[in-house]
């Protein structure tokens, strides 16, 4: 007791206020709900960082996942076709202090025909000697790009991609370029047979069921093109491409296209911000619901503890004492709640790559289909600029609505509280 001796006696009634409620039956109801509050803004608090972590972590996993497969910037020409000296392009590129690879690639759509089963894909030829400086897809694969050799007319595919058309490595499959020949009876497509080298996993949907690799000299023979027709570059800091981007559209002049993978992701990366700004609002608002039940708790307190208030303005406490009485009283709910939901939060945010698939073997089903939300775990990644922002919010809300009671409370007049004590 010596220790809060030292205190002010506003954050010693504050307190003890707090507790009280859960010693006497009369009090019990006030107790409840005061309970109820600081569990909902804990439950809000936590569901508001759970949820924006997994978004982070969505949002990290899918890009990773998609620069593995994408460049983080391409090249072409301006004007379409082959590039103009694509080596003396590459020397150029890797001049620059941020460019960590570039390779020279093509690519082109076509049909991927094995029997009757039939789907389109985006055929990309690339130098297997060279991709590895901007691709992810050889890393664990046991090297399965240096399998495609020119002249054999082989290809890789993504792994759902051979599932969908029923093809295993080594099968035959038919490539259908549309770049055919002008008949009298029209254009006709033209069938080249090609054999199923070997399959990746980039762990993207997208890209697994859709992207097929080939040589860039068998893809020139089959598209018909003079040379590469685009070069894609891999940066140290990916975070960088667009600046890098610009720099290297002044440097290359306008015979040059420039694109980074902000501007190619452009809206699937806008979506994912508005959809998180928008959780944020929802979320804050259970928050903000569960601070003002404070409200209806504090007032209830005030009109309990109205002797005792008009006891302590006639032994001379202040009107701003008494508030700053029940202030601290609404406050210390609103301080539990928000770091009790901080501390629930932060857990499962770090945990939730254990706890999602315990709970996806409990209910035997699948809680992300990798089809539709392109990634087949989910993710977290808390961060300080989400987890500040929430406590600061929790805590300012909590503080702002004692404020009226705590008014309400130093207005009470001692004699006419005391008249029927």
């Amino acid at each position: 007791m010596s220790f809060f001796r030292s205190w002010p006696y506003e954050l010693v009634l504050g307190w003890r206020y707090t507790r009280a409620g859960r010693a006497t039956r009369r009090n019990g109801f006030i107790s409840f709900i005061s309970g109820v509050s600081m569990l909902g803004i804990a439950l809000g608090v936590a569901a508001l960082i759970i949820v924006l972590s997994v978004m982070n972590g969505f949002q990290r996993e899918v890009r990773d996942r998609m620069l593995g497969v994408v460049s983080h910037i391409e090249i072409y020409a301006a004007g379409g076709g082959a590039l103009p000296d694509a080596e003396g392009l590459r020397t150029r590129l890797l001049a620059h202090p941020q460019v960590h690879g570039a390779a020279p690639f093509i690519t082109a759509q076509a049909l991927l025909a094995r029997g009757e089963d039939m789907k389109g894909v985006l055929v990309r030829g690339i130098d297997p000697a060279r991709e590895p400086e901007v691709s992810a897809l050889q890393d664990g694969q046991a090297g399965v790009l240096q399998r495609l050799v020119p002249g054999q007319f082989q290809l890789v595919a993504g792994r759902d991609l051979a599932m969908a058309v029923g093809a295993v490595p080594g099968d035959a499959v038919t490539l259908i370029v549309p770049s055919g020949q002008v008949t009298p009876a029209g254009a006709l497509p033209r069938l080249k047979q090609m054999r199923l080298a070997g399959l990746f996993s980039s762990g993207h949907y997208d890209y697994d069921s859709a992207l097929v690799l080939v040589h860039l000299d068998d893809a020139a023979r089959l598209f018909r093109l003079e040379g590469p027709g685009g070069m894609r570059v891999k940066l140290h800091d990916l975070h960088q491409a667009r600046q890098v981007a610009a720099e290297l559209q002044q440097t290359l002049g306008p015979g040059f296209a420039v694109r980074d993978w902000t501007q190619q992701n452009r809206t699937w990366f806008a979506a994912v911000q508005v959809e998180k700004r928008m959780m944020f609002i929802i979320l804050t608002l259970i928050v903000a619901v569960a601070a003002f039940n404070l409200v209806s708790t504090l007032v209830m307190t005030v009109t309990d503890k109205r002797a005792d208030i008009a006891i302590l303005r006639t032994l001379g406490a202040s009107p701003g004492s008494i508030m700053g009485i029940f202030v601290v009283q609404g406050a210390t709910v609103g301080v539990i709640g928000t770091f009790s939901g901080l501390a629930l939060g932060l857990l499962v945010a770090f945990n939730i790559d254990v706890i999602v698939p315990a709970l996806e073997q409990l209910f035997n089903a699948s809680f992300l289909p990798k089809d539709i939300y392109l990634i087949s775990r989910m993710p977290s990644e808390p961060l300080a600029s989400d987890i500040v922002p929430i406590v600061l919010i929790s805590l300012v809300l909590a503080f702002v609505a004692t404020l009226y009671p705590s008014w309400r409370a130093s207005r009470v007049n001692p004699a006419e509280a005391l008249r029927y004590e």
